[in-house]
């Protein structure tokens, strides 16, 4: 399974990003997915995950503020983030079944 993410960048505190991610590979099927994040010199963290059904679960640091969501027709899972904050700052990650991952997609908050 490969996952390539996309949709990181630069904005303002306050601002909004949507980082997509795309899995394709041989025997894909409908998994668990989610989206991780690191920070320089620190342990990544658990941001958000979907279940094969469309359960959603977020991280207490980001609750209310991002929304995870998948289309199982294109294998794609997508984080929104609203009202980001410079805390936020970190490579984000893409996860598929608890066993895969991408390289990342940088997000910087700052004015």
């Amino acid at each position: 399974v490969q996952l390539v993410e996309s949709g990181g960048g630069l904005v303002q505190p306050g601002g909004s990003l949507r980082l997509s991610c795309v899995a394709s590979g041989s025997n894909l099927r409908v998994d668990y997915m989610g989206w991780y994040r690191q920070d320089p010199g620190k342990e990544r963290e658990w941001v958000a995950g979907i279940t094969s059904g469309g359960s959603t679960n977020y991280a207490d640091s980001v609750k209310g503020r991002f929304s995870i969501s998948r289309d199982n027709a294109k294998n794609s899972v997508y984080l929104q983030m609203n009202k980001l904050k410079p805390e936020d700052t970190a490579v984000y990650y893409c996860n598929y079944g608890l066993s895969y991952w991408g390289n990342g997609t940088l997000v910087t908050v700052s004015s």
